[in-house]
């Protein structure tokens, strides 16, 4: 039963008259509708209601200085909010008024409009990912606009070089982008500069492009060649330079492939036979193997902290992950080590441990929720400056299939990320438990569901393909993408994300290159096995491998070699074998993943599209072995 209370009464709200007990009505007036920064705003709240309301403006997250007065006109009660020197930073913040009485609440909110010139707030140099990137943000109102200068001049923006916009960043009137360039080569090097102008002012910054080195530079110590005029006119005419041009790259190609098919050929590929494999008497330790790939500039990089600590299994694109996140404390979820309850210790990785814990306060639907607690161990500055950025980078990534990261725990040591917990643990071991060979495996302990159905390997395939469109639409690459990198929860839920253990648990997936660098080399595409480049299309071929992972339920593809002929296999254009179980169709869709030049690979949007046909009409499959 609803109560009014009158004279220290409380008496029935249905046996009032409504007049007697009234919801507020709320109303703003405002002194203009827009100001100049530096300016001063007035707006009145008229509130009225019976019994009289209580009336507030919500001024926490107000930068510029303001105060209130307080009149009453009769039965409307007036609170009026002063803003004085009003600051850019609250322009486009909405301005609320509150007021509440005994029979409910009423509100009603205004959006500062405030007019400054523009301002550059960062452009960053070119970033290499997929296509290269000038990470900018501006701030300005009336919203600024973007020209470009290269080296001076005016720069043309074409379908190779443009400028792309981050919308809805969450970020007020800040714009944050990109000037993309589509394969860049050394005639894009140079100065960079951004202009933004509206009609209070005008900024520019610069920054530089490096992509590479000139290919065709004359090396110190050699001796030029002949220069009167009759040997030099070929190179004089345009065309004539350009089919040296081809030429000479078209011998340097030759003479790095003559290189490496001398590497490869001492490492010749396992031959398969009925009876087994057959290993070359030459085949050389994997030592050997790795001093060889450095020779070609494999190792030849430091290995970066996120494959060393574990600290990331993304690699996230730089001109999505710079221009979309400013204020990092308004971005990353900061969870109370009070709500934290720890139950016991999941794992361990390089970087710390992992533990199962009850957490409070996650949701307004549970009180109190399982998570998956992931701790940094000797929290030194770089080490910090990594956790706070795979904080913010994993705040980005929202997506069904993607393990969802609720926040980080900063007040004591160690530092700790809060991720949702995946029941059943990594895809690999759910896989190799529901096969055929679960009673020899320690796996076996794991709830009866069986050894896995057609339909429901389809199903976990086409939810990882759905979070690998997620993150090829914002740009991100992977790099380590793996059954053992994938989770699964309750309803044969599957998401991408492990908690860094997997280098530690499956060792043997991961080969050794140049120091401490692990590289999952089984999962590798040629071009990142050879040059260290990891793209979507990279992406795309490990997803192919995926596939067969979970077709074979859960083996290490190419199992019967070591990692150096794994290696040789994969360079050589060999492709894992149609796995017993698995129907035409799926293969199909991995020898699409698995074409040598990446631009001939399948898109992931078309994988995951055909996977979902194939979830609802599973193809008919004989297992004539079974």
């Amino acid at each position: 039963m609803l109560l009014c209370s009158s004279n220290s009464e409380k008496i029935p709200l249905s046996s009032l008259v409504l007049d007697n007990c009234s919801l507020p009505e709320v109303n703003i007036i405002s002194s203009q509708d827009k100001i100049l920064e530096g300016g001063n705003l007035t707006f009145a709240c008229q509130v009225t209601g019976s019994p009289t309301p209580s009336v507030r403006w919500q001024t926490e997250a107000l930068d510029s200085h303001f105060f209130t007065e307080k009149r009453i006109w009769g039965s409307t009660l007036e609170l009026v909010l002063y803003l004085t020197n009003v600051s850019s930073k609250d322009n486009l913040h909405n301005l609320t008024c509150e007021a509440e009485n005994q029979a409910g609440p009423g509100e009603r909110m205004v959006q500062l409009d405030i007019e400054f010139p523009v301002r550059i707030i960062f452009l960053k140099d070119a970033v290499p990912q997929h296509h290269w990137c000038f990470p900018f943000a501006v701030d300005g109102n009336p919203e600024p606009n973007i020209t470009w200068l290269y080296n001076g001049k005016k720069l043309d923006e074409t379908i190779y070089i443009y400028t792309h916009p981050i919308v809805d960043s969450g970020d007020g009137s800040v714009k944050h982008g990109c000037l993309f360039l589509d394969k860049p080569t050394h005639i894009n090097n140079g100065n960079y500069t951004l202009i933004a102008e509206n009609k209070l002012g005008r900024d520019e910054a610069t920054a530089v492009g490096k992509f590479m080195e000139n290919p065709f530079d004359n090396p110190e110590g050699i001796i030029p060649g002949p220069t009167n005029k009759s040997d030099m006119d070929v190179t004089d005419n345009p065309e004539s330079q350009m089919y040296l041009v081809y030429v000479a790259a078209g011998l340097g190609v030759l003479a790095c492939s003559l290189l490496l098919i001398m590497v490869l050929v001492i490492y010749r590929c396992g031959q398969h036979s009925k009876f087994g494999i057959h290993r070359s008497s030459v085949l050389g330790k994997e030592d050997d193997l790795a001093v060889s790939l450095r020779f070609m500039n494999f190792g030849s990089s430091p290995p970066s902290s996120d494959e060393d600590s574990g600290l990331s299994s993304f690699v996230e694109n730089p001109q999505y992950f710079c221009s979309i996140i400013k204020d990092k404390d308004m971005c990353v979820q900061h969870i109370k080590r009070q709500d934290i309850v720890l139950k016991w210790e999941l794992g361990e990785g390089a970087f710390g441990k992992v533990y199962l814990a009850e957490c409070a306060n996650l949701s307004p639907d549970n009180d109190r929720m399982l998570v998956a607690i992931k701790t940094l161990k000797d929290a030194n500055e770089s080490t910090r400056q990594d956790f706070q950025r795979e904080a913010e980078l994993l705040t980005v990534l929202q997506h069904q299939h993607i393990v969802r990261f609720y926040g980080v725990c900063t007040d004591g040591e160690p530092l700790a990320m809060v991720f949702e917990y995946m029941r059943h643990g990594d895809l690999n071991r759910f896989l190799r438990a529901h096969g055929p060979d679960a009673h020899i495996l320690e796996e076996s302990k794991m709830p009866p569901l069986g050894e896995l159905t057609l339909p429901q390997m389809l199903h976990i395939a086409a939810q990882i393909a759905s979070g690998m469109v997620y993150l090829a639409s914002l740009h991100f690459v992977h790099r380590d993408l793996a059954t053992r990198n994938c989770l699964v929860g309750e309803g044969l839920v599957v998401k991408i994300g492990d908690f860094g253990m997997s280098r530690d648990i499956y060792s043997t997936d991961y080969y050794r290159v140049g120091g401490r660098t692990m590289l999952p080399i089984r999962w590798m595409p040629p071009e990142s096995i050879m040059y260290r480049k990891f793209t979507t299309e990279s992406d795309i071929w490990s997803f192919g491998v995926v596939l067969w992972e979970i077709f074979t339920y859960g083996k290490q593809p190419w199992y019967q070699l070591s990692n150096s002929e794994a290696i040789e296999c994969i360079t050589q254009g060999r492709e894992l074998e149609r796995p017993r179980t698995c129907p035409k169709e799926v293969y199909l869709l991995m020898q699409g993943c698995w074409q040598r030049e990446p631009q001939q690979r399948m898109v992931m949007k078309d994988i995951h599209s055909r996977l979902l046909t194939l979830v609802k009409n599973p193809p008919v499959y004989l297992d004539i072995l079974g």
